[in-house]
């Protein structure tokens, strides 16, 4: 057993592509943690999308042994999508290696997170990484970190963790400048703070060690749901599992618990002894809610049970993932699903398509908006088919985020226009300088301005210079109608949309127009029009398909031409009034792809 003085728990947090996994390899690396034949770049990367794309999208825990100490390490995702992964480890360690670019600087996920950790009073570490590039200047960077932190000069490591030039002293310092864990009280208290699921052995809890010890076979409770199970086997992530008789207080290890669904092993809960339990439980942290909703169907509607118990497993180790069944006239059975943010969705997508092999029609993505009906009752609608009647709306809100883009001076005019274009207002001090070149823009933005292309415009605006982090405020009153689209008078579900008021007529012409493309032609006149409540802000006609019914007449009188096209044009408009429109797939996804 490892005596608590001789324990360091620790993450490593940066904006993407800092250098945090590159830089958790070298550690493993020099504390021999893996050995040179199993090394590979980006170890702690495990699942294929995360080495593709070159992002952790999961947190990854790692022991590792040096001078004598056991230092617990967790590799976190930089992306904004996926902060409360972050903001998950940092709860279960003492300190955080906080790496900076070196050509970069500070960037804005480099704040958020920063924040994050200050707010939990975490021993901050700054380690200024990719020394070894042409373009890095330390003296800047350094600048950055002292302005921003108040640390000295003496306190800042610069490394490349590529080459691995002076990384052995961030594992110096982490033994000097981190506290030890410490341990109150005699209770075994532990915090979990992720969970994945092993189709053989159930749910693996990942738990960091508040007090007490959990060993093999031991009767466990979860504080939270009050279910009970036992250990079937607990250890140590080398990174890969490594079976111990038992895990010790100071500790971050898993517990193997042979539960059935992650559902009952919640990220957050605490896990104490049956025999005995602890009286209260570990503050947890707040359950990560989705934001950004879609609907995902099969191009071939026989997958739809595939696609169900795909999502299933999805959901076994993606606990913010939601979903819920969702039937369209146009596209069949699919689900209607909630994401942390675009990344999430995009993420996840993927994912469906490479383990489970399923090709997908995912809708444009929407908010979920909060109604207050007349009665004073609140309710949440993510989709449009939800939309009460307008006569029943007393309040409507919608999420908003507080942007923070950090940008180069040259770009403030037309960052600022792109915020205020999408309904952006400035908070307090609008302008924080973190340098003369440097400065971060905060905003307040509505969710709805930022989810289809805002992150595409932002880097077109700054030539690719801005960096971008958000995160929810709360809500803010808007005015939004639902928005119907009208095929030869029939309103079609699928194609509704919730749009601004202001924005309805713009919205409503771009879909008809659209529409008019890809529909094909009928015998009789087909309209296609927009509505809001009973009226009708925009409207597109598809003209007939005609034959030329006086092609067999040679000569003789006029009056023989006009009865025949008198009766095609009854004939016309009786099939007008009665005819039924079949609308393909494509027009569906030439409106609603994103």
């Amino acid at each position: 057993m490892t005596s608590l003085d001789h324990i360091r728990n620790f993450c490593i947090i940066a904006h993407i592509d800092h250098g945090k996994s590159t830089l958790a390899d070298r550690l493993l690396e020099l504390t021999g943690t893996v050995t040179k034949r199993e090394m590979k770049e980006q170890l702690l990367d495990s699942m294929d999308l995360e080495r593709e794309r070159g992002i952790t999208i999961k947190l990854q825990p790692v022991r590792m042994e040096y001078k004598g100490h056991v230092l617990n390490l967790i590799d976190t995702p930089g992306h904004v999508d996926f902060t409360y992964e972050v903001s998950r480890s940092l709860a279960a360690v003492e300190g955080a290696l906080l790496v900076i670019d070196a050509s970069q600087g500070i960037e804005a996920q480099t704040l958020a997170n920063l924040y994050l950790a200050v707010e939990q009073n975490l021993e901050i570490i700054p380690v200024i990484n990719k020394i070894d590039l042409p373009a890095a200047n330390v003296p800047k960077v350094m600048q950055e970190i002292k302005s921003l932190l108040g640390s000295r000069d003496e306190e800042i490591i610069a490394v490349s963790a590529k080459t691995g030039e002076n990384v052995e002293a961030i594992l110096d310092a982490v033994i000097a400048r981190i506290a030890p864990p410490s341990s109150a009280g005699n209770e075994t208290k532990a915090l979990i703070f992720d969970s994945t699921f092993d189709d053989y052995r159930g749910v693996v809890a990942y738990v960091r060690l508040m007090q007490g010890s959990i060993g093999r076979h031991s009767k466990l409770t979860f504080m939270q749901n009050k279910i009970q199970t036992e250990a079937l086997e607990v250890g140590y992530f080398k990174p890969k599992y490594l079976a111990q008789t038992e895990i010790n207080s100071g500790e971050i290890g898993y517990v193997i618990t042979g539960l059935k669904s992650v559902e009952d092993c919640k990220v957050g809960d605490t896990i104490t002894l049956t025999q005995q339990p602890a009286s209260e439980a570990l503050p947890g942290y707040q359950q990560a809610k989705p934001m950004v909703f879609a609907s995902i169907f099969c191009k071939e509607g026989d997958d739809y049970s595939k696609l169900r118990e795909a999502l299933g497993k999805l959901k076994l180790n993606d606990a913010s993932l939601t979903y819920e069944p969702e039937n369209s006239k146009a596209l069949g059975f699919g689900f209607r699903c909630g994401f942390l943010g675009l990344l999430h969705l995009d993420v996840v997508q993927e994912r469906l398509h490479r383990e489970h092999d399923l090709e997908l029609i995912v809708t444009v993505p929407a908010v979920a908006y909060r109604v207050t009906n007349t009665k004073g009752q609140v309710e949440t609608i993510s989709s449009p088919l939800d939309w009460p009647d307008p006569t029943q709306v007393k309040l409507s809100e919608e999420p908003v985020m507080q942007v923070d883009v950090v940008t180069p001076t040259d770009y403030i005019g037309g960052i600022m226009k792109l915020l205020q274009d999408r309904r952006g207002q400035p908070t307090g001090s609008d302008l924080e300088y973190l340098n003369p070149e440097r400065v971060v823009i905060h905003y307040q933005v509505p969710l709805s301005g930022i989810i289809v292309d805002f992150y595409d415009r932002l880097k077109s605006v700054s030539s690719g210079y801005a960096s971008l982090n958000y995160e929810f405020k709360g809500f803010i009153e808007c005015k939004v109608r639902r928005l119907d689209i009208m095929v030869a008078g029939e309103p079609i579900e699928a194609l509704s949309s919730i749009v601004y008021e202001d924005e309805a007529q713009s919205a409503g012409r771009k879909i008809v127009a659209a529409l008019k493309k890809v529909l094909p032609r009928q015998m009789f006149e087909v309209r296609l029009q927009a509505a809001i409540g009973g009226k009708i802000i925009a409207s597109e006609k598809i003209p007939a398909m005609r034959k030329d019914v006086t092609a067999g007449l040679y000569g003789g009188d006029i009056s023989r031409k006009h009865k025949l096209l008198d009766k095609q044009k009854k004939g016309k408009a009786k099939m007008k009034s009665m005819g039924k429109v079949d609308i393909p797939k494509e027009a569906f996804l030439a409106v609603l792809k994103r």
